[in-house]
Order: structure tokens, then sequence, then C-alpha cells
């Protein structure tokens, strides 16, 4: 009998709680602040050890700063954001450093993340050095293990970037990320810029490399189809609001928040016969320099009833595991 804990007996991870992160519009000569852009407005989530959750939503809902603040390469406005059991906000600057080598991230665009000065085997050994681990022939050999892990050679470490194709630049910030040996890694939209050919094989190494050193992911897309297939749960945002958060299979089967199934009504269908109902949502997102009162969707929601306008609905567990922000689902 596999006596190894199920996804839903771990731990959690990374447990994030009321995270707020907003933007300062500044002007006038003495460039005083004037508005706020609420780019993050009170998300709380976890994740278990060991698991994938995906994080998906319009551009501009706030994904990506969700990701970024966690790790805090953009410091938050408000909340909390626990790793293993710490308080990542309340770290002093030597604390976090030496907490960075186990959270890392992918960026989206790995061109610009990248040195073009730099062959890509000194790129993925500078957090080694950082981290002042091994000596430089042992950082040499760590450099080329993780470039086989995702499919390169040795003669590639000494290249630059510009020599390389998008999907395997992407394989080289795949490659960096795991130099350290991370447990959790923030994945902000690593296939999006990809053919959809090359997009298979980089989430087929995301896959295989969590099972090999068991990693965590949080997985940052606006593709549906994609997170299907790479996340064991599913975290939907709007506006910088979460509105539904279950697991895969509950979510794409029976979704609750109207925005969800607006989203899941645009998926292509791989059939010239097949048709489904499309939810056209109406209007444009409304700005987050001055969010609507209420649910942020009521504006552009086919249901939306009259205290959808006037009260924002509450996070929260409307079944075992499903969480969603609605008045509908009352």
């Amino acid at each position: 009998m596999d006596a190894r804990p199920q996804p839903s007996q771990k731990p959690d991870l990374v447990v994030v709680k009321n995270l707020v992160k907003y933007f300062p519009v500044r002007s006038g000569l003495l460039q005083r602040t004037v508005a706020q852009v609420k780019a993050v407005d009170g998300v709380s989530f976890t994740i278990k050890d060991g698991e994938t959750l995906g994080l998906v939503g319009e551009s501009g809902c706030g994904k990506t700063t969700v990701g970024r603040t966690i790790l805090r390469l953009i410091e938050p406005t408000a909340g909390e954001v626990y790793f293993n059991r710490e308080n990542i906000f309340a770290m002093r600057p030597d604390a976090l450093k030496a907490m960075r080598r186990h959270m890392q991230i992918i960026f989206q665009d790995p061109y610009a993340s990248l040195n073009p000065r730099m062959p890509i085997g000194e790129s993925i050994m500078e957090g080694l050095h950082i981290h002042k681990i091994g000596h430089p022939k042992e950082r040499w050999e760590i450099a080329i293990q993780m470039l086989k892990k995702v499919g390169l050679e040795e003669y590639h470490a000494r290249r630059y970037p510009h020599e390389f194709s998008g999907g395997q630049r992407q394989r080289i910030g795949i490659a960096r990320a795991l130099a350290l040996r991370p447990k959790f890694i923030v994945c902000d939209e690593p296939v999006s810029a990809l053919d959809v050919s090359i997009q298979s094989q980089v989430l087929n190494i995301l896959k295989d490399l969590q099972r090999e050193f068991g990693l965590t992911y949080l997985f940052i897309a606006h593709n549906l189809s994609v997170v299907e297939h790479i996340s064991d749960r599913v975290g939907v945002m709007y506006l910088g609001k979460l509105v539904e958060l279950t697991d895969r299979e509950t979510l794409y089967r029976e979704p609750l928040h109207p925005y969800t199934k607006a989203l899941l009504s645009a998926i292509p269908i791989p059939h010239p016969n097949a048709k489904r109902d499309r939810i056209i949502l109406k209007g444009d997102v409304p700005s987050p320099l001055n969010p609507p009162r209420g649910c942020r969707f009521h504006p552009r929601c086919p249901w939306a009833k009259d205290i959808c306008a006037r009260q924002e609905p509450e996070f929260k567990e409307v079944r075992p595991g499903h969480w969603a922000a609605c008045w509908l689902v009352d």
C-alpha cells in the first residue's frame, strides 16, 4: 500500500492572507499621490507542499503582481505571506536573502531576464555564487546538470542568450530557477510567448521536474487549457480580487462564478461540429483606479442583481473545498 501522503493531506507550504498591493499615481510638481491603482486587493489562498495552484484571469487582473509580491520582488501594501510557517514580509534582509534560495521565479520573457553579455552557464551559476554554494568547479557541474535536466547539452553553457530560440531560452530560465534546488517556484506565464508545440514540451518538463524534485508551483496564466493540463487547483482572479477557487476537475465541470463560466465558454473545442454556448461579456474591464462599488464584476455580469451593485460578496467556502465570491451562489 502506498504510504505517501496524498495532496489533500500534505501541509500548507505557502499561506497568503489578505494580500494587498496598491501602486501610487503621482502628479504635479511635488509628485504628490493623487490616486491608487488597486492591483491586488485582499487576496487569500494556500498552496500545499508539492501541489500546483493555477492562477488565471484577464490581462491586468493582478496575477503577476500576486506572484511577485509573494516573493517580495514587489513590496506589499498590506497582508501576510507565510512560507514554511515563516512570515516573508516580516523578515530582515539577511534572513530574506537566505530564504530566497527556496523560492524562485520563472519569468514570462526569458530573453529580458537573461544578461545578454553573459554566457548562459554563468547566468545559471550566478545564484550559486550569491549564496556561496560550492566552489567554481562544483557550480559549473551543477549548471551542466540543470541544463541536461531541461533537455540542453553541455556545449550550450558557453553560448549567449541571442543564440537560442524562445523555447530554449525558457528552458534556460527553468534551469536557472532550479539550480538552487528551491521548494517553491512562481511560474509567471512561462509558456504564453511560445508556439503551441513548444508549450507542451515546456509543460511536460515542468511536470517531470516537479515529480523528481518535489516542487510546489504557483502557475500564472491566462490560457485555461494550459492551466487545466498542469494544475491541481485553480484560482480565478478579476480586477484584483479572487472570485473562485477549487480543484481543477470541479472548476471545469461545475463553475459557480459567472466570470469563470464566461472564461470557460471561450475555450475552443477541438472538433469542427461541436458547439458551445458562448457567454459574451458586455463592456470593458473597469479601471483598477476606480473599481465598481459592490461586486467588481457586476457591470459586465449577465445575471447581476440589485445587491451586486450595492454590497461586495464575501469570498467564502460554498461547498467543501470550493470557494467563491458571488451573491448568486447563496
